[in-house]
């Protein structure tokens, strides 16, 4: 590691919800001095661009992996507190359940969906024994936006204080400018390459957005978290890109705080115009604070990651395909005025254990912070504190991450 002195130059490759959440933390780590410490991050289009700003936003202790759930979920409801989340970031307690429901016909579509059951994948937020879970109970009462008669069953995923949400895209942005506030600077530019001096991280080059400038860096401490685009900087991440369809809806009146994981049968000639057997879709749909309901689909791997979070490309029938789904089960979703149609990348780890990866990549001064599947936002409070803790003081102080070594792959 390349010091003036005790300096460190600390480098951030990626302007997502973990990069963001280790500059907040490393700026907030008790070692942290302004004077003598610089954390710099780097984002190729904008902050929140990829998926940190088109997910869900359900946190949730039922989470995975284990190890880290529990300290990032705490987090949560700490920076909440102290920066007002609530109405910063849309903060909030929800409920969580799995519902069956049998849709209805859209005999009014303005559009033929069709198109996302193709090639699909899960996105695997429930696991099989979840799954198995499934069966009729009663009805939450303040469930009245998902019509009664179509109901088959509800059961709760969560207890009290087990499940929460924040809004994905204001909770990224904002803990980005809470970073600044404490010394920060975020830069627009496409990181290039890493440069090594022996066996250790010496500088990083990038080229800078607006001018198209080639600039290189010193650096003595480089965190990787470019989420699905890691390998652009490190081909030898075994992380992979599995593209989410989703939608924003304004329903016609508010409705409750539920988050749900739907099993929804499809009836045959749900659509006139494509004839076709009933299906099981299962969209997950979440109530926002905002008075808006987002819904997203399965996942699918028939377009390879752009170059970019801003070149994603949207597949307009796969978003029509989510909006015939809820609308087949409730009113207010149906006639409801669709505020977005968007697309991101999930990043994946490459193996039976899943991911994320969080921690030292070999190189010294090298850290990694990728593979955090659909749970970037609910892990990444927890990610940000253990990547502050492994450049400061040398390792993982508050959890126990071994098993998430990335030097396992690498």
């Amino acid at each position: 590691m390349s010091t003036t002195g005790d300096r460190r130059e600390i480098v951030i490759v990626g302007g997502g919800i973990i990069g963001c959440c280790s500059a907040y933390y490393l700026t907030r780590h008790p070692s942290f001095d302004p004077s003598r410490h610089s954390v710099t991050l780097i984002e190729a289009s904008e902050i929140a661009g990829g998926a940190s700003g088109k997910a869900g936003g359900l946190l949730a202790l039922w989470a995975y992996p284990s190890n880290i759930v529990p300290l990032s979920y705490k987090l949560h409801a700490d920076l909440a507190k102290e920066h007002n989340g609530k109405d910063r970031w849309g903060y909030r307690e929800v409920n969580c359940g799995q519902l069956i429901a049998r849709g209805r016909p859209l005999s009014d579509k303005k559009e033929a969906g069709g198109g996302g059951s193709k090639s699909s994948v899960s996105l695997q937020k429930r696991s099989a024994d979840a799954l198995g879970k499934l069966k009729s109970a009663r009805v939450p009462q303040d469930l009245d936006w998902i019509e009664p008669e179509l109901m088959r069953g509800y059961e709760s995923m969560s207890d009290t204080g087990e499940t929460a949400q924040v809004h994905p895209y204001l909770f990224t942005t904002s803990i980005a400018k809470l970073a600044e506030e404490k010394g920060a600077k975020i830069v627009l530019g496409s990181v290039d390459d890493i440069g090594y001096s022996e066996d250790a991280v010496q500088s990083v080059t990038y080229t800078d957005k607006k001018t198209g400038e080639t600039k290189n860096i010193p650096a003595t401490d480089v965190v990787v978290a470019a989420g699905p685009w890691t390998r652009t900087v490190l081909p030898e991440a075994p992380i992979s890109a599995t593209r989410a369809h989703s939608v924003v809806i304004r329903p016609v009146r508010p409705v409750s705080a539920y988050t749900l994981f739907t099993n929804i049968e499809i009836p045959a000639n749900f659509d006139p115009t494509k004839p076709s057997r009933p299906t099981v879709a299962n969209p997950e749909i979440y109530a926002r604070p905002d008075d808006t309901v987002y819904a997203c689909g399965e996942g699918d791997q028939t377009v390879p990651l752009p170059k970019t979070s801003a070149e994603v490309e949207v597949d307009q029938a796969r978003c029509q395909e989510i909006i015939d789904q809820v609308g087949s089960i409730s009113d207010g979703l149906r006639d409801g005025e669709i505020c977005a149609r968007q697309a991101c990348y999930l990043p994946n780890v490459a193996s039976a254990r899943g991911g994320p990866l969080v921690g030292h990549a070999g190189a010294k001064g090298l850290y990694l912070a990728a593979g955090h599947t659909c749970w970037g936002i609910q892990n990444a409070p927890g990610t940000g504190k253990l990547i502050s803790e492994f450049v400061f003081d040398g390792q993982a102080k508050s959890a126990k991450i071994g098993s998430l070594d990335p030097r396992n792959y690498l």
